[in-house]
């Protein structure tokens, strides 16, 4: 057990004032086995009337309307949490699905649904090759490979031959993008590896949260993290007798130990933890600026600025 807390600021800075159509903001974790909430609060300015839904996949969000016209637009929230995840976990799969291929039993497929699908073109099928490529060399009976160490070996294969950069443009790259450019940010990697392993026939789930970085806090940690102080993305592969199993291709890790999930979609369009519109001239927007901070233990200050609304009292 690890507690946890997590700042994240995001602000818009603009010309002159403006008028804010709603914003959706995705920060709250949902609590699990893995991830319980000990505390949670969120300041917006100008003031804000917050409401709260659960989107399709049950994820926790939170719809900001405004009144008031302003030259910035502010977003700060905080969590402090109990974090469980493990470093080197046993992935305890069921005997049928510990080589692949295997197929899902006809108990699973209707709720796993559409995350077996691809869902991104793939017209010279490059991403299939790419997939196909950790299959090919199979040991076991009948050409089959170890489950686990397929996925592991792709995951490992984004971190190692793909060149990490952090990018703050709308969207993300296609998977053949990402593969043609031979790089891109979490958020790529995330739905190359995604889309890969669905080639493969697994489903798999985008996920966006944050990560912990332990040399924030101990200057002797030689974890090599990438993706720190920012919002963070990976991928979930389900795993028949482990469940939802995650793999970070930014860091060519599994498991979970330094990831603190926020929420899980479909496809990455629909993970986006803070979006939002604004009425003014084309050119009045100036910057966005934003500020990702996770450390261990609690937090020793209270939010500056106005509190909105404590997120555990929201309901």
């Amino acid at each position: 057990m690890t507690i946890l807390t997590v700042r994240h600021l995001t602000a818009y800075r603009y010309k002159r004032p403006v008028a804010f159509g709603e914003h959706r903001l995705m920060f709250r974790p949902r609590d699990s086995h893995d991830l319980r909430l000990l505390d949670t609060a969120l300041a917006i300015s100008p003031a804000a009337r917050v409401r709260w839904l659960h989107d399709v996949f049950s994820n926790s969000i939170a719809i900001a309307s405004f009144d008031e016209p302003g030259d910035e637009l502010r977003f700060e929230s905080r969590i402090v949490i109990d974090h469980f995840g493990l470093a080197d976990p046993d992935f305890q799969i069921e005997p049928y699905a510990r080589t692949y291929p295997f197929a899902y039993s006809s108990d699973e497929i209707p709720d796993l649904g559409r995350t077996t699908e691809r869902h991104y073109p793939d017209p010279e099928r490059q991403v299939d090759a790419w997939a196909k490529a950790f299959v090919q060399d199979g040991d076991g009976p009948g050409g089959t490979v170890d489950t686990l160490d397929l996925l592991l070996r792709m995951n490992r294969a984004v971190y190692e031959r793909f060149t990490y950069g952090r990018r703050y443009g709308l969207g993300t790259q296609s998977p053949t993008e990402t593969l043609e450019r031979g790089g891109g940010s979490c958020r790529d990697y995330a739905l190359f590896l995604m889309e890969a392993v669905r080639a493969l026939g697994f489903a798999a789930r985008f996920v966006t949260g944050y990560l912990y970085d332990p040399a924030l806090d101990d200057s002797a940690s030689s974890l090599p993290i990438q993706g720190a102080g920012d919002t963070h993305a990976w991928v979930q592969v389900y795993l028949p007798g482990a469940g939802w199993v995650e793999f970070d291709p930014t860091n060519g890790q599994a498991g979970g130990a330094n990831l603190i999930r926020v929420a899980v979609t479909r496809d990455p369009s629909q993970a986006m933890p803070l979006h939002g519109t604004f009425y003014g001239g084309a050119d009045d927007f100036l910057e966005m600026t934003v500020e990702v901070e996770v450390r261990r233990g609690e937090p020793r200050r209270p939010l500056p600025g106005q509190l909105t609304l404590s997120l555990l009292e929201a309901g």
